[in-house]
C-alpha cells in the first residue's frame, strides 16, 4: 500500500509541475504604468443577504495547545508569499494578493503569534486587473521598515511591473504605487545596509538565453530612496542555484540581511510545488561572491513519505525577522494537502524558530516535518503597537478551528472579504438595507476575467461548512444567486436560486434551487429542483472535506436538504486548477 501511494503521489508531482510550469512560462511583466480603464459597467437586479457564517473543523487543529505554545499555520489559507518586519518591538506582515481586491493585507502582532489585519495596502483603485488571470497581479511584496517609514515592493504581473509602496502608518493610508521602470523581474526585495546604502534583489533571466527550463538569476542593484529610483551597475549573485550543475529551478524571492559581519543572502529554489526549498548563502560584500552553505536546504519538505500523517508540502519563500529579545524568526509558506497533492486551502503562512550556528541560519533539520504546534517566542511583554493597540482577546481568529459570522451590521465591509480583480462599480451595499448586505448583480459569470458581483472569503480548512441566507429572487429572468465554491474563472461552483416561469401558465413562476459547476471550459449545471409555494427567504450550505463537497438548500426553516452531496471538491485544489492562489467561497449574484 505505502508504495501504490508513493507512485500515485510521484504521478500526481508530475501534473503540479507540468501545471507549474506552464504558468511560470506565460509570467511577464507589462510595461510599467497603472491602467484606469474607461469601462461602463451595467448594474442588474437587487439581491439581499442577511447572514454569512464560516465554521471550520479540521482534525488536525483539535489537538489542544499548552501554554507557550502555538499553532501551525499562523495565518491558515491563502496566504502566501510571507513578508515581515519589525518596527520597535512589533511586527508586521504582508502576503501576496495575485488578482484580489483589496490587495496585500498588512497584519500587525506583539508576539509574532497572534496577527491581527489592520490595513491593505492597495485599498483604492491603485491598480487595476480586469482582464487577468486569478494568479496574476500582485506577486510577492517585501516589506521592510526603516527611519519611521514603511516600505513595500513588488511585482503588479501584467499590470504595471514592480512598483514601491510607502507608508508612515502601516495601517494605512499607503501611497499610490510609483513605478521602477528599469527593474525587470519578478520578487523584488529591500535591503538596507549598516552603511546607509540601500539595494533591491530579485529574480530576473539569466545574462544569455535560459540554458534549461526554470533557469533563472538573482540581480542586485543600488537604489536611491530620495528619488526612487535604481542607479549603477546591475549583477548577478546567484545564476541558477546553489549548485548550477545540477540545473536548479526558479531561483526566486531573494531576501538579505546583515548578521555578525556578513551578508546572508537566502532565497527559495525549485518551484512553489513539493520541490520547493529555502536556501543560504553569504559573503563579506552585498557584491558577493556569495558561497553557498554545506547544509542547504535550509527548509524544505520534499523527500518525506507521502503516505505521513497530516502532511505538509511545499515549503518555502521564507522571510526572517530579529525579534526584540535577539531571536529570530522565519515567516514561510507551505501548503496542507490530501491525497499527497490536492489542496484547497492554497498556500498558508507558517512560521519556526531559526538557529545561527556558526555564522548560518538554519530552519529546520533536513528529513523533519514541519511541526503543528511549536514553542511560542517570548516577545510580548511590554510591547507597543505602531499602528494602534494590539489586543489578543480582540482578533478575529487566523487559525485553529473557529466560527467566523458576518451579520453585515456594520456600514463597511469586514476585512476578511476581497473582491475578485479591482471593482469598476460599487455593486455591494451595506447602508442600502442596514443589517443586510445588497448586492446590485452584474451581468458578468464567474468565468469572466473581469469584476464579478462576488464576495469571496479564504477557505481556510479543508473541512469546513459554509452558508448564507438570501431573499428569494421575485421576478423570473432576472438573477441568480447564492453561494460560490471558487479557486479561478475555469474552476468552481454556483449553488444558486433563480425564479422560473411555469410553462403553459403565464403569470405564475416557481424558484428553482441549481448547482453549476465548471471544471476547464465547460458550464454545466449538474443539479436542479423546482420548489413548492411561497418562499420569501432561503438558506444555503456547503459541507466540504478535503475532496468532499455537498451542497444544500433550506426553504422553509424544516432543515437542510441535499440538492447534491459527495461532489468533486479536487477541482478547486491548486494542484488541479493551476495557478497560485486557494479556493474562495462566499455570496454570488449574476443578473441574467
Amino acid at each position: 500500500m505505502r508504495a501504490l501511494i508513493s507512485l500515485l503521489a510521484v504521478s500526481l508531482a508530475v501534473a503540479s509541475h507540468a501545471a507549474e510550469k506552464k504558468y511560470y512560462q506565460q509570467l511577464t511583466v507589462a510595461p510599467a504604468g497603472i491602467a484606469n480603464p474607461h469601462v461602463t459597467v451595467a448594474m442588474g437586479p437587487v439581491v439581499r443577504f442577511k447572514w454569512f457564517e464560516y465554521a471550520g473543523h479540521d482534525t488536525v487543529f483539535d489537538r489542544p495547545l499548552l501554554p507557550g505554545t502555538y499553532r501551525n499555520p499562523v495565518l491558515a489559507g491563502f496566504y502566501p508569499d510571507p513578508s515581515v518586519t519589525r518596527a520597535g518591538d512589533t511586527y508586521y506582515l504582508v502576503n501576496s494578493t495575485f488578482a484580489y481586491f483589496p490587495g496585500i493585507p498588512v497584519f500587525e502582532s506583539l508576539d509574532l503569534v497572534h496577527w491581527r489585519q489592520i490595513g491593505n495596502v492597495i485599498d483604492r483603485r491603485q491598480m487595476y486587473l480586469d482582464g487577468k488571470g486569478v494568479s496574476r497581479g500582485i506577486f510577492a511584496p517585501t516589506i521592510r521598515f526603516h527611519d519611521g517609514l514603511f516600505y513595500v515592493i513588488t511585482t503588479a504581473v501584467d499590470s504595471g511591473g514592480n512598483v514601491l509602496f510607502l507608508a508612515k502608518n502601516p495601517a494605512g493610508p499607503w501611497s499610490d504605487p510609483i513605478p521602477l521602470p528599469s527593474l525587470e523581474g519578478i520578487d523584488p526585495s529591500l535591503f538596507f545596509d549598516a552603511n546607509g546604502k540601500v539595494y533591491v534583489l530579485n529574480n530576473g533571466l539569466p545574462v544569455g538565453a535560459p540554458k534549461y527550463d526554470g533557469h533563472r538569476a538573482i540581480w542586485i542593484q543600488e537604489f536611491d530612496l530620495a528619488s526612487r529610483r535604481l542607479f549603477g551597475p546591475r549583477k548577478v549573485l546567484i545564476n541558477g542555484g546553489v549548485d548550477f550543475s545540477k540545473h536548479p529551478v526558479w531561483i526566486e524571492g531573494p531576501h538579505m540581511y546583515l548578521h555578525d559581519g556578513w551578508y546572508i543572502l537566502m532565497c527559495a529554489e525549485g518551484g512553489t510545488s513539493i520541490q520547493h526549498s529555502e536556501v543560504v548563502l553569504r559573503a563579506r560584500s552585498p557584491w558577493g561572491p556569495f558561497k553557498p552553505f554545506a547544509g542547504n536546504p535550509i527548509l524544505t519538505q520534499r523527500g518525506l513519505p507521502a503516505d505521513r500523517a497530516d502532511p505538509i508540502t511545499n515549503a518555502g519563500h521564507a522571510d526572517l525577522v530579529e525579534a526584540s529579545d535577539g531571536t529570530w524568526w522565519a515567516v514561510f509558506l507551505a501548503s496542507r494537502p490530501y491525497e499527497s497533492v490536492h489542496y484547497n486551502t492554497g498556500r498558508e503562512t507558517f512560521m519556526l524558530p531559526v538557529t545561527w550556528r556558526d555564522g548560518w541560519p538554519t530552519i529546520l533539520p533536513a528529513g523533519k516535518a514541519i511541526p503543528y504546534i511549536v514553542e511560542a517566542p517570548k516577545v510580548a511583554a511590554g510591547a507597543t503597537s505602531v499602528a494602534g493597540a494590539n489586543r489578543t482577546d480582540q482578533l478575529t481568529p487566523t487559525t485553529g478551528n473557529f466560527t467566523w459570522r458576518d451579520d453585515f451590521s456594520s456600514p463597511v465591509l469586514r476585512q476578511q472579504w476581497l473582491y475578485v480583480r479591482t471593482p469598476i462599480v460599487s455593486w455591494a451595499d451595506l447602508t442600502n438595507r442596514p443589517g443586510w448586505l445588497t448586492i446590485h448583480a452584474l451581468h458578468v459569470p464567474l468565468q469572466s476575467r473581469q469584476n464579478v458581483s462576488f464576495l469571496a472569503r479564504r477557505q481556510q480548512h479543508m473541512a469546513f461548512n459554509a452558508s448564507t441566507e438570501l431573499e428569494a429572487p421575485a421576478n423570473p429572468g432576472g438573477v441568480s444567486a447564492g453561494l460560490a465554491a471558487f479557486q479561478n474563472e475555469d474552476y468552481w461552483y454556483f449553488l444558486g436560486v433563480r425564479r422560473i416561469p411555469v410553462p403553459g401558465r403565464e403569470l405564475e413562476s416557481r424558484l428553482e434551487m441549481f448547482l453549476e459547476k465548471r471544471a476547464g471550459k465547460h458550464t454545466e449545471t449538474i443539479a436542479a429542483t423546482t420548489l413548492d409555494g411561497a418562499v420569501a427567504r432561503i438558506k444555503l450550505q456547503i459541507v466540504a472535506n478535503a475532496r468532499d463537497y455537498s451542497f444544500y438548500f433550506d426553504p422553509d426553516g424544516s432543515g437542510w436538504k441535499a440538492l447534491m452531496e459527495h461532489a468533486d471538491g479536487s477541482i478547486l485544489s491548486t494542484d488541479v486548477a493551476g495557478g497560485f492562489v486557494g479556493a474562495m467561497v462566499g455570496p454570488y449574484a449574476r443578473a441574467d
